[in-house]
């Protein structure tokens, strides 16, 4: 159940960091020139995995705290991605 949860979540974390990428965002812009200067144009996708899959390995050891991190962390991905798009002051 904590590995299907957590891929739900990944599933929503990744839907949410294409459509950032794609929003042409200033800020978004330049925090991607910095990833892609440090870990090339598929960096941030390569972090968001990493970040997915350590957590499907402690959930799949049973560790209840991965689901509650990785889950708080969807939704500070969530509202990164309100105050983006839904901002327009």
């Amino acid at each position: 159940m904590y590995i299907f949860v957590i891929f739900l979540c990944g599933v929503a974390n990744f839907a949410m960091h294409k459509a950032m990428l794609e929003s042409n965002h200033p800020v978004i812009a330049e925090a991607r020139g910095s990833f892609r200067k440090i870990l090339g144009p598929y960096g941030s996708y390569m972090l968001e995995f990493f970040m997915l899959v350590s957590a499907m390995i402690f959930a799949n050891m049973g560790m209840l705290t991965a689901v509650i991190f990785y889950f708080v962390y969807t939704l500070a991905n969530c509202a990164a991605a309100w105050v983006l798009f839904f901002n327009k002051h």
